[in-house]
């Protein structure tokens, strides 16, 4: 059974991208463009990892974090934060709050499928 990727961003050309890096290997994938729509798949979908944007509509991506890390059942689920957002501060917070991973857009696309290939491996 192939491992399940949610995507979590709403610029469409970043979320075509990664749409077609994780088809490429494989990964059962649905895709959200909001943080409303991201807790609702979350929640149904159960990821084993999200690929997470920060800046959303609804709710940021830090929220969803904290969502998935307050809930006994979603332990194992793998959170890679991918967002423009490269302070130092935004990158420890996005961390301390449960993130397993913090990328910076823009990205090489080659680190990120490394990246969630590590991840899923573990």
């Amino acid at each position: 059974m192939a491992q399940k990727v949610l995507i979590v961003d709403d610029e469409p050309s970043i979320v075509l991208s990664l749409e077609f890096l994780m088809q490429q290997k494989g990964y059962d994938l649905k895709i959200a463009r909001t943080g409303d729509e991201a807790l609702q798949f979350i929640d149904e979908f159960q990821p084993d990892l999200v690929l997470l944007d920060v800046m959303l509509p609804n709710k940021n991506g830090f929220e969803i974090c904290q969502y998935v890390r307050s809930k006994p059942e979603f332990t194992s689920m793998k959170i890679i934060l991918l967002t423009a957002k490269g302070r130092k501060q935004d990158i420890e917070k996005g961390l301390a709050i449960g993130a397993d991973a913090y990328i910076t857009k823009p990205f090489a696309t080659r680190d990120l499928v490394q990246t969630v290939q590590n991840m899923l491996k573990k």
